[in-house]
Protein backbone atom coordinates (compact mmCIF):
# COMPACT_ATOMS: atom_id res chain seq x y z
CA UNK A 1 0.00 0.00 0.00
CA UNK A 2 1.05 3.31 -1.17
CA UNK A 3 2.44 5.59 1.81
CA UNK A 4 0.77 8.81 2.25
CA UNK A 5 2.14 12.21 3.85
CA UNK A 6 0.04 11.82 6.26
CA UNK A 7 1.58 8.46 7.14
CA UNK A 8 3.66 8.78 10.94
CA UNK A 9 1.83 11.89 12.03
CA UNK A 10 -1.31 10.34 13.94
CA UNK A 11 -3.11 13.73 14.75
CA UNK A 12 -3.56 13.86 10.87
CA UNK A 13 -5.37 10.79 10.60
CA UNK A 14 -7.20 10.82 14.13
CA UNK A 15 -10.79 12.38 13.77
CA UNK A 16 -11.54 14.88 16.47
CA UNK A 17 -14.93 14.90 15.66
CA UNK A 18 -17.37 13.11 12.87
CA UNK A 19 -20.57 14.87 12.11
CA UNK A 20 -22.62 16.63 8.58
CA UNK A 21 -21.37 20.03 7.27
CA UNK A 22 -22.78 23.27 7.54
CA UNK A 23 -25.37 22.90 4.88
CA UNK A 24 -25.51 18.94 6.26
CA UNK A 25 -25.63 17.73 2.24
CA UNK A 26 -21.67 16.24 3.24
CA UNK A 27 -19.72 14.62 5.91
CA UNK A 28 -17.30 16.23 7.61
CA UNK A 29 -14.54 15.13 9.82
CA UNK A 30 -12.61 17.52 11.72
CA UNK A 31 -8.83 16.01 12.43
CA UNK A 32 -6.78 16.09 15.44
CA UNK A 33 -4.25 18.34 13.75
CA UNK A 34 -6.97 21.45 13.23
CA UNK A 35 -7.69 20.39 9.70
CA UNK A 36 -11.38 19.45 8.29
CA UNK A 37 -12.42 17.59 5.05
CA UNK A 38 -15.42 17.59 3.77
CA UNK A 39 -17.30 14.22 1.58
CA UNK A 40 -19.53 14.58 -0.94
CA UNK A 41 -21.71 11.57 -0.73
CA UNK A 42 -21.45 10.15 -4.03
CA UNK A 43 -17.82 10.93 -4.23
CA UNK A 44 -16.99 8.57 -1.00
CA UNK A 45 -19.99 5.70 -1.76
CA UNK A 46 -17.27 5.22 -5.39
CA UNK A 47 -14.53 5.26 -3.30
CA UNK A 48 -15.92 2.17 -1.24
CA UNK A 49 -12.84 -0.05 -0.66
CA UNK A 50 -15.23 -3.09 -0.03
CA UNK A 51 -13.67 -6.28 -2.17
CA UNK A 52 -17.30 -5.72 -3.78
CA UNK A 53 -16.57 -3.06 -5.26
CA UNK A 54 -12.77 -3.51 -5.96
CA UNK A 55 -10.46 -6.47 -6.74
CA UNK A 56 -9.11 -7.65 -3.93
CA UNK A 57 -6.18 -9.25 -5.78
CA UNK A 58 -5.29 -6.49 -8.78
CA UNK A 59 -7.08 -3.31 -7.02
CA UNK A 60 -9.00 -3.22 -10.04
CA UNK A 61 -12.45 -1.38 -9.49
CA UNK A 62 -15.66 -3.52 -9.59
CA UNK A 63 -18.33 -0.83 -9.28
CA UNK A 64 -19.68 0.42 -12.07
CA UNK A 65 -20.37 4.51 -11.31
CA UNK A 66 -23.40 4.30 -13.49
CA UNK A 67 -24.88 2.14 -10.86
CA UNK A 68 -24.57 4.56 -7.48
CA UNK A 69 -27.52 7.50 -7.99
CA UNK A 70 -26.63 10.96 -7.91
CA UNK A 71 -28.19 11.72 -4.56
CA UNK A 72 -27.01 8.65 -2.86
CA UNK A 73 -26.75 9.30 0.96
CA UNK A 74 -25.21 7.42 4.45
CA UNK A 75 -28.01 6.56 6.35
CA UNK A 76 -25.70 6.05 9.41
CA UNK A 77 -22.24 6.35 10.40
CA UNK A 78 -20.55 3.74 12.39
CA UNK A 79 -16.91 3.45 14.34
CA UNK A 80 -15.46 0.71 13.18
CA UNK A 81 -12.71 0.51 16.29
CA UNK A 82 -10.66 3.69 16.76
CA UNK A 83 -9.35 3.07 12.89
CA UNK A 84 -11.95 3.19 10.48
CA UNK A 85 -15.96 4.42 9.79
CA UNK A 86 -18.24 2.21 7.99
CA UNK A 87 -21.40 3.70 6.29
CA UNK A 88 -24.67 2.61 5.48
CA UNK A 89 -25.94 3.65 2.13
CA UNK A 90 -28.91 4.81 0.85
CA UNK A 91 -28.73 2.43 -1.90
CA UNK A 92 -28.43 -0.69 0.62
CA UNK A 93 -24.33 -1.02 0.39
CA UNK A 94 -22.67 -1.45 4.10
CA UNK A 95 -19.92 -3.39 3.69
CA UNK A 96 -16.96 -0.79 3.05
CA UNK A 97 -14.78 0.02 5.90
CA UNK A 98 -13.06 3.41 5.41
CA UNK A 99 -9.31 3.46 7.49
CA UNK A 100 -8.99 6.88 8.89
CA UNK A 101 -5.94 7.60 7.10
CA UNK A 102 -7.69 6.47 3.87
CA UNK A 103 -10.28 9.07 4.23
CA UNK A 104 -7.88 11.74 4.87
CA UNK A 105 -6.16 10.61 2.07
CA UNK A 106 -9.44 11.11 0.07
CA UNK A 107 -9.39 14.64 1.12
CA UNK A 108 -10.51 16.96 -1.91
CA UNK A 109 -9.18 20.69 -0.50
CA UNK A 110 -6.35 22.30 -1.51
CA UNK A 111 -4.52 22.10 1.19
CA UNK A 112 -4.67 18.36 0.91
CA UNK A 113 -4.49 17.75 -3.04
CA UNK A 114 -2.99 21.00 -4.51
CA UNK A 115 -3.15 20.71 -8.05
Amino acid sequence: MAQTKYSGNPSATTPQHVGSSADESKLRIEWMDGHASEYDPRYLRMACPCAGCIEEMTGRPLLDPETIPADVYMTAVKYVGRYALRFDWSDGHNTGIYPFDSLRGLCLCEDCNPQ
